[in-house]
């Protein structure tokens, strides 16, 4: 519990960084990640999806200290839909290798809230009470668009912190 504590610690971020550079063009080309939500607990609040190198020591670093190291880091924030299928597009710099989180923001606090929002990520790793390896959340972006999907996870209880009810929509 203590670790997925820190991943909320890490989440703090200045939230305006990384969206010129990982918003979508009308006629985007790529390279790019189209990421289907499933899961939504609910219709409220925004979803933030950011783009982090793939490796342990930059996966959910602050986005303040990986671009001042010149790192890769993107971010897309929009309102959840009222309703219908849930798509963000984010623009990555070129094909290869990275890591994709996606928050839930339900109370609109730009950071990931334990007993509130939702969070996952690409490749949908089973979630403890840590963040994943960067490794359980790889994907390899093409030179186009690459489509993707990422389950939210949600607190269930006390000890269970996983997707709820179905993961379709």
């Amino acid at each position: 519990m203590i670790a997925l504590l820190f991943v909320a610690g890490i989440m703090r971020s200045t939230p305006s960084l990384g969206i010129a550079e990982g918003t979508c063009r009308p006629d985007e080309q790529g390279p790019a990640f189209m990421v289907t939500v499933r899961g939504l607990k609910d219709r409220l609040g925004d979803l933030k999806l950011e783009v982090y190198p793939a490796n342990d020591k930059d996966f959910l670093a602050d986005d303040n200290i990986l671009l001042s190291q010149g790192k890769i880091f993107r971010r897309v924030v929009a309102a959840v839909p009222a309703r219908g299928p849930v798509k963000l597009c984010i623009r990555v710099p070129r094909p290869g290798a990275y890591d994709l989180s996606l928050l839930h923001d339900r109370d609109g606090n730009h950071k990931f809230s334990l007993s509130v929002d939702g969070i996952g990520f690409s490749g949908n790793p089973k979630l403890r009470w840590s963040k994943p390896r960067a490794s359980e959340a790889r994907i390899m972006a093409g030179s186009g668009i690459t489509s993707t999907q990422i389950i939210l996870n949600y607190r269930k209880s006390l000890f269970a912190f996983g997707p709820i009810g179905k993961t379709g929509e």
